[in-house]
């Protein structure tokens, strides 16, 4: 595996006056082949040339000023080139502590060292992988040139270059289908071939037989469609060891911190069961060690240590609160029990800390300290650890005589061989027709699953459309039921008055009212609709303000007998409509109604005197209109006998 390592020596990428000097380290099989010094655009030709499996840096900031730049850059990579960021993701950390994993010293002033370790903590499977673009690649094929306006050859130039962009995306096709891969195809129809052709491809960019190009006439451009965030993936899938410290109880304290004494988790739960620890244990790493604050472990501890195989830990005595206030000093934490967890776990790393710092004195650069430390606590010795990680068997400890082998003759060695070869491939053939077999099975179990879940989802879709309808059905029921019992009981209501005017009516001496609100056309139609209004009616109005001619004239067409006006006496052009309309306007001081709600009465009596009175007032108002009338006439007459006295003479 080849790696690149890079630190900038000077300049920055935000500069555009002084663009950055790169130190660039090559690492090839975990060893150093040199450092030299590069521009950033002698650093894209030699990735384009070599082709690097990883660029490893230990920020992106010195590649990229912000996301549109670190795109653009990760767009000119070669495809096969992974852009590693050593330091970490979300979570960044200094590159001494990344070294210091694999027992790697520095100097952190010289940026060829910095490179150098860079490139080899990369190779040893540090850091994360950036990934910007999804696993969809756009591929478009354009014009290169413009046809311009042109001569006499104008359309013959045209037809060229789309030609050649027709069938440039003719083979781009072409690659594509060979590869197997799926993909759709849009084109763009101009004079004598197309003008553009884009294709976008269902696979990465590095898997596309595809490489962006420029030609006289045709320029290809292969670009990977971007993500909406930058994505973080380690390098390394092996998760990282931990020194877990566990306080049960009604409320379970759980912390764990790394080899070096980090804090990697620090929680507390009532609700958490055996599995519920077990699988937040499982997310934060691989537990090397359990340890308990008390020197007797508790069994729920014992039970959790037994899932992961992992070392048991206790103090020679149970940890008093003063030793837990000592070793949780420099960390926050919530509650009483975290507190615990946490002490058990530093305890544990404390008592580990001599032994660490021996193993890591006797292990050269280069080996993951992590793993050989936690083989070393397992049980096995260090040489054999190192020979193991390094890829070389055990020294022995006694040489074993070699026996000589009976010499065989070469056609019988090579006969034993192919014999050797041939059942293997068939050993394998009958694993890989197994393997299809079971495939298979799997593949009509899932078309099955898949329809019944389709068929189960159609049924759902249809039971729901029904019942929307049925509750919208339901709704507007409700809803009409809900003004059904409105009116009926504004009917009651009304119904309920009648009667007590019916009631009224039944006695001689009383002579039943209708109270009006206000002499308006709006509650001459709401006393209409409550209670009624027919010939013969008395009405009563508290006051007489914001009357109209033609509410009166209304109320004397519909044959009321009468109108008893309360409050201040109506005013005279009231009174004049109410005569000329023939409505009798009665004092209510003279009828002395008494009055309930919309209903009322007042003594018969009364009521006939004052209508008495008022004909007889009425009586006289026409013998005056008549009056008036004759005069009116008479002065008429006059006055057109002498239009014509003066005519004749």
């Amino acid at each position: 595996m080849k790696v690149f390592g890079i630190d900038i020596i000077k300049g920055s990428v935000r500069s555009r006056t002084r663009r950055p000097v790169y130190a660039l380290a090559r690492v090839e099989d975990g060893e150093v082949q040199g450092v030299e010094e590069v521009t950033g655009f002698r650093l894209q030709r030699l990735l384009a040339t070599e082709q690097p499996d990883i660029l490893a840096v230990d920020s992106l900031q010195e590649v990229a000023a912000d996301q549109r730049e670190l795109h653009a850059f990760l767009q000119s990579l070669p495809p096969s080139t992974k852009l590693v960021q050593v330091t970490g993701g979300e979570k960044k950390e200094s590159l001494g502590k990344v070294a210091a994993r694999y027992n790697i010293s520095f100097n952190k002033f010289d940026p060829y060292a910095e490179a150098r370790t860079t490139a080899r903590v990369a190779a040893l499977g540090a850091g994360v992988e950036v990934i910007a673009f999804e696993n969809t690649t756009d591929i478009v094929v354009s014009r290169h040139r413009s046809p311009g306006r042109g001569g006499w050859s104008q359309n013959r130039y045209a037809r060229k270059i789309h030609g050649a962009v027709l069938q440039k995306g003719r083979e781009i096709e072409a690659r594509l289908r060979g590869a197997g891969l799926d993909y759709e195809e849009k084109e763009t129809k101009a004079f004598g071939g197309y003008s553009r052709v884009a294709f976008r491809v269902r696979a990465p960019r590095e898997r596309v037989p595809v490489h962006s190009s420029r030609g006289a006439d045709v320029q290809v451009r292969v670009t990977g469609r971007q993500l909406d965030r930058i994505r973080f993936e380690p390098l390394s899938s092996r998760p990282r060891y931990l020194i877990v410290g566990l306080d049960p109880g009604t409320t379970t304290g759980i912390a764990a911190v790394d080899l070096d004494g980090n804090l990697v988790l620090l929680t507390s739960s009532r609700q958490m069961t055996m599995s519920d620890i077990v699988e937040e244990l499982y997310r934060a790493g691989k537990p090397l060690i359990i340890a308990s604050d008390v020197q007797q472990m508790p069994y729920s501890v014992e039970k959790i240590r037994r899932a992961f195989n992992a070392i048991p830990y206790t103090p020679k005595q149970s940890l008093s609160v003063e030793a837990k206030y000592d070793l949780t000093a420099p960390f926050s934490y919530t509650n009483d029990h975290e507190r615990d967890a946490l002490s058990a776990a530093l305890d544990a790393y404390r008592s580990l800390q001599n032994k660490f710092r021996n193993i890591a004195k006797r292990v050269g650069p280069g080996f993951d300290l992590d793993e050989v430390r936690a083989r070393v606590l397992r049980g096995q010795p260090l040489d054999t650890v190192l020979a193991d990680l390094q890829g070389t068997p055990a020294a022995k400890k006694e040489a074993e005589p070699e026996v000589p082998a009976p010499e065989r003759p070469v056609e019988d060695e090579r006969v034993m061989a192919l014999d050797g070869m041939v059942k293997r491939l068939r050993s394998y053939v009958q694993e890989l027709q197994d393997d299809l077999r079971e495939r298979d099975r799997e593949a009509e179990r899932l078309r099955q699953d898949v329809r019944r879940a389709r068929s189960a989802t159609e049924r759902k879709i249809r039971r729901d459309a029904e019942l929307a309808a049925k509750d919208a059905t339901i709704e507007s029921l409700r809803e009409q039921l809900r003004g059904e019992r409105r009116r009926s009981r504004r009917l009651k209501k009304r119904l309920e008055r009648m009667q007590k005017v019916a009631k009224i009516e039944g006695t001689e001496d009383y002579t039943p009212l209708k109270v009006l609100d206000s002499l308006t056309r709006e509650a001459v139609r709401g006393l209409q609709e409550e209670i009624g209004i027919a010939g013969g009616d008395v009405l009563y109005v508290p006051r007489a303000h914001g009357w109209g001619r033609g509410v009166v004239k209304d109320l004397a067409g519909t044959g009321v007998r009468a109108l008893v006006v309360g409050g201040e006496p109506p005013d005279p052009h009231l009174i004049r409509v109410a005569r000329e309309s023939d409505l009798p306007l009665l004092p209510a001081e003279i009828v002395r109604p008494e009055i309930r709600g919309r209903t009322g009465a007042a003594l018969t009596g009364a009521v006939e005197e004052a209508i008495g009175e008022w004909e007889e007032e009425q009586k006289e108002f026409r013998r005056e209109q008549e009056a008036e009338r004759v005069e009116y006439l008479f002065k008429e007459y006059r006055s057109e006998r002498e239009k014509e006295v003066r005519r004749g003479g």
